[in-house]
């Protein structure tokens, strides 16, 4: 069973870098199955994927959010990070850390953390 745990700023202002961290439990990260990924949903609409990384350090992001988003990871902390540059009023979400299957299936979700854009 894994855990997971989303932690950072609730609010980030325009034009500022939103930086999320998801820390795992329940095992270790280093050579796991599974990757590790964000996925968000703003105001009355609907999930939005954001991206994701692999145990070997390799990353997907949507085509949308290619330009601003970078997912990391340490696993000496059993940890994986977010960062999105620039952002506007419309990231403003409930941002959620996941852990993917080799499938591409969501196995286990964090709780989800609220972050608001604005001055």
């Amino acid at each position: 069973q894994v855990q997971l745990q989303e932690s950072g700023p609730g609010l980030v202002k325009p034009s500022q870098t939103l930086s999320l961290t998801c820390a795992v439990g329940g095992g270790s990260m280093r050579g796991s199955w599974y990757a590790w990924g964000w996925i968000r949903q703003p105001p009355e609409k609907g999930l939005e994927w954001m991206g994701m990384i692999g145990s070997d350090g390799e990353t997907y992001y949507s085509p949308s959010l290619e330009r601003r988003i970078v997912i990391s990871m340490d696993t000496s902390k059993n940890q994986f990070s977010l960062q999105l540059d620039s952002v506007t009023p419309e990231d403003t979400a409930v941002y959620y850390c996941a852990a993917v299957s080799s499938t591409w299936v969501i196995n286990f979700w964090g709780q989800g953390t609220q972050v608001t854009v604005s001055s």
